[in-house]
């Protein structure tokens, strides 16, 4: 019975550390206004997973692509999106709008 009940627990920890992993993630923020980014650069520290929350302020929608993170995520007018990324290695990562591929910014792990 002792067998069963460690056998359980440990099932029970291996579902629930995937959740709570984030808690020490680092977070940091993003606004589309007037269809271009709030910031052109966003520093965060290298072969670290972080999480980045996009809000459009626009009531259009605007996109958040990446072909160097590989990510592309549609924020809708007025919405948030978070997008989890990382570890990332040292170097510069580009960002854009492919809606609006002028509006451009840069996220560096140090």
């Amino acid at each position: 019975m002792i067998d069963r009940r460690v056998a359980v627990l440990a099932l029970l920890g291996t579902l629930i550390a995937p959740a709570t992993g984030r808690a020490g993630d680092a977070g940091y923020t993003l606004t589309i206004e007037d269809r271009k980014f709030d910031a052109s650069e966003i520093e965060v520290p290298a072969n670290a997973k972080f999480t980045l929350t996009v809000t459009n302020r626009d009531a259009v929608p605007s996109e958040f692509e990446s072909g160097d993170l590989n990510r592309e995520k549609v924020v809708v007018g007025g919405g948030t999106i978070t997008v989890y990324l990382g570890p990332l290695a040292p170097g510069r990562y580009v960002f854009f709008d492919d809606f609006n591929p002028q509006a451009r910014g840069i996220i560096v792990a140090k």
